[in-house]
């Protein structure tokens, strides 16, 4: 990626978790910036959002595969951990094939006539190193070039404010870096040169969106969003963003935030695809 230019990939998580879900992020798609999404396979959505991918090819759809929360791919009468405690539990004690899960997740996205563009994954789970191989070893075997590198890039203003806790996470997630991307290089996978998202996820608005493109770096930027609708699917749903979730819509697709683009210079970018799988 040169230098000489800004690119950014906003990318929807969790596209199949509720139908309300599905709407806003392919509003943010039609009426705003975002240019990508990834699909979770045990999301109780996941068929309509497979036909809205079909129905929209301009948008990019990846696999957000999911360790903790919901039910198994693999085996649906079993729940998946309930936090990244319990599976790193469950993983040390050897009770879980965290690749045969994964596995079954990429085949359900990709027998839904969905090719996927790039993998990340709920919770930032592929941080944890027994999760990233496998991860890396799927991108290669389904031809996935990208996977989400999940460290903040240094942010000034509105879009550095966190609670404390999520600072701290995002912090600790920086000591992992280097072997993370020793790993993914490995496997020939390769990433964004920027990430941005996690301190600001549920927490802004159209102007805080626009503070952070205006210290945009050079190179190419993923950021991580969330929108959607929040109706009575949502609200029943175990997720602590719901309402925050339609804010995001709005500012994705607010004109002062593509104004800002425009004025930076910054260009809309798709996941680029190796020409054969």
């Amino acid at each position: 990626m040169s230098a000489a230019v800004r690119r950014l990939s906003v990318n929807a998580d969790d596209f199949g978790y509720t139908h309300d879900v599905n709407r806003g992020i392919v509003e943010a798609h039609v009426h705003g910036i975002l240019t990508a999404t990834t699909l979770m396979a045990n999301g109780e959505a996941f068929d309509g959002a497979a036909a809205l991918a079909a129905a929209h090819p301009s948008l990019d759809v990846g696999v957000h595969f999911v360790l903790v929360g919901g039910r198994s791919v693999r085996a649906p009468e079993r729940p998946l951990p309930g936090t990244v405690a319990e599976l790193i539990g469950v993983m040390l004690r050897g009770g879980f094939d965290v690749e045969a899960e994964l596995r079954a997740q990429a085949e359900k996205v990709v027998a839904a006539g969905i090719r996927p563009s790039h993998f990340d994954t709920h919770k930032h789970t592929h941080l944890l190193p027994p999760v990233l191989s496998a991860v890396a070893r799927l991108a290669k075997e389904y031809g996935v070039q990208w996977v989400r590198r999940p460290f903040d890039l240094p942010l000034h203003g509105a879009p550095a404010h966190a609670p404390l806790a999520v600072r701290a996470a995002s912090r600790a997630m920086t000591g992992v870096r280097s072997r993370f991307h020793k790993t993914l290089a490995r496997h020939g996978c390769g990433t964004t040169d920027w990430f941005a998202g996690f301190r600001m996820t549920g927490r802004y608005g159209a102007e805080e969106l626009i503070e952070l493109l205006e210290q945009l770096p050079e190179g190419w930027t993923e950021f991580m969003a969330h929108p959607g609708y929040c109706t009575e699917e949502l609200r029943a749903s175990r997720t602590r963003l719901k309402e925050s979730r339609e804010r995001e819509l709005r500012a994705l697709t607010d004109p002062r935030v593509r104004e800002t683009l425009a004025r930076r210079g910054i260009e809309l970018w798709r996941y680029p695809r190796p020409a054969t799988r």
